[in-house]
């Protein structure tokens, strides 16, 4: 008897997660397997398994699972406002430099699952999807004219914001040749789109700035 009380001491007690704990613990599961394979060839049940908790409870935290993966492409395209407050001083392309790593620091942990969400792999052409990635790339827009201190009372604000969602564009689509094809290396990858964010600012701009003030 001793010794079996000794034994159920001596056993690890399962520490009860918070629910915004095993929330979180849900939600990076759903993010691993998302990147792992196909929307489609991922359940909840498999989700809750390898949360270690019932699929009921996947359902109580997030819903369905498209609901759930909702949350995922969400999480996968969130920019903090604090990638811009704690930018450093300086020049103009020390702030871009500085940017751009962070970027890459966030994409790479869940390089996959990123690539799956920006490309809207598996899902499909989903209007929810699809929102949250426009909404996603208004908010980009946003952060990226802070981070290089544009003011954005000038004339032409309508145009640098087209232009900078169209470097957008082209930071997914180079950021795809580094995590999927290995066609670029992550210092080749931090040249292009720093040296291209650069130039947008200091000289594509300046010339939209000139041709607004001519009209």
């Amino acid at each position: 008897m001793a010794g079996a009380a000794v034994s159920a001491a001596a056993a690890p007690l399962r520490r009860r997660l918070a629910p915004d704990e095993r929330r979180e613990q849900i939600l990076c599961c759903a993010v691993r397997l998302f990147g792992e394979r196909r929307y489609s060839a991922v359940s909840t049940t498999e989700i809750a398994a390898q949360a270690g908790v019932t699929r009921g409870l996947v359902n109580h935290y997030f819903g369905t699972k498209r609901e759930l993966y909702l949350v995922v492409v969400r999480r996968m395209l969130r920019v903090p406002g604090s990638a811009v407050t704690a930018l450093p001083t300086g020049s103009l392309r020390t702030r871009v430099s500085t940017s751009v790593d962070w970027f890459l620091d966030s994409v790479s942990p869940h390089a996959r699952t990123w690539v799956a969400v920006t490309a809207t792999e598996g899902v499909g052409r989903d209007p929810d999807v699809e929102a949250i990635l426009a909404e996603a790339d208004e908010v980009a827009v946003e952060h990226v004219l802070a981070a290089v201190g544009l003011d954005r009372t000038l004339p032409g604000d309508e145009q640098r914001r087209a232009m900078i969602r169209a470097y957008g564009a082209m930071v997914k689509a180079a950021t795809r040749e580094w995590l999927l094809r290995d066609t670029l290396s992550r210092d080749e990858l931090h040249l292009l789109l720093t040296q291209s964010l650069v130039s947008l600012v200091r000289d594509t701009f300046a010339h939209l700035a000139v041709a607004a003030a001519a009209k």
